[in-house]
């Protein structure tokens, strides 16, 4: 699974998408190992950026597990209807190039995004880099989805010493 999030994140920093790894694969990136079965992403939402990932992400043969268009993201009434109406969180895509990993884009960015680009920490990986959430918006992200293995997350993040008042 690590090569096919390393040419998922290489297309994205090619094609110059502005992105967050957030979800499991970040607590991986920040020292905590645990299985994941996707790659969460929060893109930033203006309609360029969003172009850019989705043609970034065809190359590489994924398409929306919806019956949309993958344009469509790039509409924001689009996104407001998916959240409104079937209560959408993410837009997930799949590829049959990588079976094994599913993509989740946030269809609303849950933080200031600018902002937590800022504060995003640059893991060196292989092939690339990974442009990963601060473990303090991690912590606050998995924090405010409060299940149990966001909260297990939290937990082992404190634990190996990341912390919501950590300077990054």
């Amino acid at each position: 699974m690590a090569g096919a999030i390393e040419a998922v994140l290489l297309a994205l920093n090619t094609a110059g998408v502005r992105y967050l790894v957030v979800g499991g694969i970040a607590v991986v990136l920040h020292g905590h190992l645990r299985t994941t079965a996707d790659l969460d992403l929060v893109v930033q939402l203006t309609s360029d950026n969003i172009l850019r990932a989705i043609r970034a992400l065809e190359d590489l043969g994924y398409r929306p597990r919806a019956p949309v268009p993958a344009e469509r993201l790039a509409d924001p009434a689009a996104r407001e209807a998916w959240s409104r109406e079937k209560e959408l969180t993410v837009f997930s895509l799949w590829s049959d190039v990588f079976p094994g990993l599913e993509l989740d884009l946030f269809i609303t960015e849950p933080f200031d995004f600018d902002d937590a680009y800022s504060r995003a920490v640059r893991v060196t990986l292989d092939t690339t880099t990974a442009t990963v959430v601060s473990a303090s918006d991690l912590i606050a992200l998995k924090q405010a989805a409060g299940r149990p293995i966001d909260l297990a997350d939290v937990e082992a993040l404190r634990e190996i010493g990341k912390d919501v008042t950590e300077d990054e």
